[in-house]
């Protein structure tokens, strides 16, 4: 029976995509803000530079804060319950792990991903003075398997012959290491990129509180933008212990792992994009309370904002504060080919997931 009631419930909140309100302005800031973040690298420990652009679009009127964990914090409102929405600003990448005598850098990785997708690609090294190019270094064309790791793991040529060339290029051990990204348009409100996870979040977030009405607030609410989730929650954990029980509820602002592609099966997280954002029902981390759910959907219908409700694979930065007693109710955004240097989202689920943080942290 519950199963049945929550297949109506979908069947309900799912709008047609060229119904969607949101105009092209709204769009189009949407697009700008998200295209600032993506193209903006972060692996997970190294996330300076995303919090410099955050920073940057918060409103003049709102007060943040820096902890020692690098978790960007913005508090509002007075009294209880305390809300949290957290979003984290880390990507998945690899950092360097030994700088060879024949000048290659091995590599390890820093997050959850297929590492053969990024073989015989451009590279790009992270370091204070600058990015320094070079490749991930193709395998050995008979290595029979390619989803497994190559023989002797990964590499990065920088086109130097010894260590000591490395180190006049500024490379060090413990440096961050991706391929090059760029937020690309694709048809209509589609677009593309790699690291869209959690940069959406992020992004979200921000534009929920560009457009938040403080009047509205009857309790305190806590935006976060937190560090090195891709490598277990680090940052989330700092926080939710800050906060210990003060937090009633939190709101994980991240991706939902669609089964949107062309080659997925249907029978599980088969939420599209551009159909709207998505509430977590359930992921490998989190189970939310029903009731919560369905309190949740009410309120997006109340105004006009779809909402997709679902099951996925993967974790959320909110099951950090559960061990707090705080109730988890994750919200994300449906997203193609997961992890991956060609990510795709469509940006109308950004706005009306933008939407739905503004209402939440107003009126629930």
């Amino acid at each position: 029976m519950r199963d049945t009631m929550l297949i109506l419930v979908m069947a309900m909140c799912v709008v047609p995509r060229a119904a969607s309100s949101q105009g092209a302005e709204r769009i189009e800031h949407a697009a700008a803000l998200l295209g600032e973040l993506v193209e903006t690298y972060g692996v997970s420990g190294d996330e300076a530079r995303v919090r410099e652009v955050i920073m940057r679009h918060i409103p003049s009127w709102a007060r943040s804060e820096v902890d020692t964990a690098g978790n960007l914090w913005v508090r509002m409102g007075r009294g209880d319950p305390v809300v949290v929405f957290v979003a984290h600003m880390d990507e998945t990448g690899f950092r360097v792990q030994s700088i060879e005598d024949d000048g290659f850098l091995t590599i390890e990785r820093r997050g959850g991903f297929l590492p053969w997708l990024w073989e015989a690609t451009p590279a790009l090294v992270h370091t204070p003075a600058g990015q320094v190019p070079g490749v991930f270094t193709p395998r050995d064309s008979l290595e029979p398997n390619p989803t497994r790791m190559p023989a002797g793991g990964f590499r990065v040529d920088v086109g130097a012959s010894s260590a000591r060339e490395v180190e006049t290029l500024g490379i060090r051990v413990g440096q961050t290491v991706t391929n090059p990204k760029q937020f690309v348009r694709l048809h209509g409100t589609r677009a593309t990129a790699r690291s869209f996870d959690d940069r959406v979040g992020s992004a979200a977030q921000l534009l929920a509180l560009q457009g938040l009405d403080r009047s509205k607030l009857t309790h305190e609410v806590v935006f976060l933008w937190v560090t090195r989730e891709e490598i277990g929650l680090v940052g989330a954990s700092r926080a939710a212990a800050a906060l210990g029980t003060r937090a009633v509820r939190v709101h994980a602002v991240d991706t939902f792992v669609s089964a949107d592609g062309p080659h997925d099966l249907r029978n599980f997280a088969a939420q599209p994009i551009g159909l709207g954002p998505v509430a977590r029902a359930v992921d490998n981390s989190t189970v939310t309370p029903p009731a919560v759910v369905d309190t949740l959907r009410m309120l997006a219908a109340r105004h006009g904002i779809p909402l997709q409700v679902g099951t996925t694979n993967g974790g959320n930065d909110g099951a950090a504060f559960t061990a707090w007693g705080v109730v988890d109710v994750p919200i994300g955004w449906p997203l193609r080919y997961s992890h991956s240097p060609v990510e795709v989202i469509d940006l109308v689920d950004l706005v009306a997931l933008g939407d739905l943080v503004r209402v939440i942290a107003e009126e629930w």
